[in-house]
């Protein structure tokens, strides 16, 4: 645990208190964002691809961290307008609404890490461990490493999450076939942005753009959750972020956003100054002073076991089916 700054526990506060009816620092944002996309990647073949793809990552993993926001409710209190806001996918391969569905059954707080209710846990049931091949389960044990976990799981994220909305759409799961639908239109003028308007093959902004933002957005959530038994020591607080945290908009100040999600990004830390010493007392001090120090002890170093340390109930009514889900973010957290 870092050092202790004395703070006043400060009570929480409701959505009313804290939500604007639009959020103008964040409408500047996303329109930074969409336009700093458009310029960065209009210069493929005019600057070197070592420089655009880079770039063009950290933008969509900006975006990426918007998509975030609109799905607690900013910048607006319109949930079309949000929606309509963040919809585009930069990323190609996650659609908005699946996105919303499964982020949003993260937030049940008491079902943090559990590997059958939480569609974001990174944990497996006893039953789930069994049935992976050998080849599978060694695959697993190496993203239990900061470094596996961006490399390898970069491109498992992807492929295992596509897999199962493969099975949904052919089980006709409610709304599934709908949000792919509406998903493929919003992706066709991306592709012909890429395509056409910057002569970028598809597969090069795949591969060195949206993979890597991907494998940026997996050291956020690589660990800001841990399996324990009590529900507020589940989540990881990162300090002193300065980098990676306002690309992550914040979101590093975990424990913080599990119990006010409605915050919105720029208030983030100064609500955490004021309720440091209580956040902190209740996970349990699972605190990191940056992402430099979550590097240091695992880059190469597991951060947990596979299956989940402290075992985990029957699956409940609200159950989202694992197949499908297994390593969604976002996200992604």
């Amino acid at each position: 645990m870092i050092r202790e700054r004395n703070a006043p526990a400060a009570p929480a506060v409701s959505q009313k208190q804290t939500v604007a009816a639009v959020e103008v620092p964040s409408l500047f944002l996303i329109v930074f964002a969409y336009g700093a996309w458009l310029a960065v990647t209009s210069m493929y073949g005019r600057w070197p691809l070592w420089l655009v793809a880079p770039l063009a990552a950290v933008i969509v993993t900006l975006h990426s961290s918007l998509q975030h926001e609109f799905i607690h409710g900013h910048p607006t209190r319109s949930p079309w307008v949000n929606r309509l806001l963040g919809i585009v996918p930069l990323s190609l391969w996650l659609p908005f609404d699946r996105y919303r569905e499964t982020h949003l059954a993260h937030h049940i707080n008491e079902h943090l890490t559990d590997p059958h209710d939480d569609p974001e846990t990174y944990y497996w049931s006893a039953e789930d461990w069994a049935r992976l091949t050998p080849p599978g389960r060694v695959a697993v044990r190496i993203q239990q490493t900061l470094l596996g976990r961006m490399v390898l799981g970069s491109f498992w994220r992807i492929l295992h999450f596509l897999r199962g909305e493969y099975r949904a759409v052919l089980r006709n799961d409610a709304r599934v076939r709908a949000s792919w639908a509406e998903h493929v239109l919003w992706c066709i003028p991306v592709l012909l942005w890429v395509k056409l308007a910057c002569g970028m093959p598809i597969w090069i902004y795949v591969v060195a753009i949206v993979i890597p933002s991907n494998g940026i957005q997996l050291i956020r959530s690589f660990a800001e959750h841990r399996g324990r038994a009590t529900v507020r020591e589940r989540t990881a607080i990162v300090e002193d972020s300065w980098i990676l945290g306002p690309l992550f908009l914040f979101n590093n100040l975990h424990a913080l956003h599990h119990e006010e999600p409605h915050i919105p990004w720029y208030a983030y830390n100064e609500r955490y100054r004021a309720r440091r010493s209580e956040l902190v007392a209740a996970n349990g001090g699972l605190v990191y002073t940056t992402y430099f120090e979550v590097a240091r002890r695992y880059l190469l170093r597991a951060h947990d076991v596979p299956q989940h340390p402290v075992g985990c109930g029957a699956p409940s009514l609200i159950t989202v089916d694992r197949v499908v889900y297994r390593n969604v973010a976002k996200p992604p957290a």
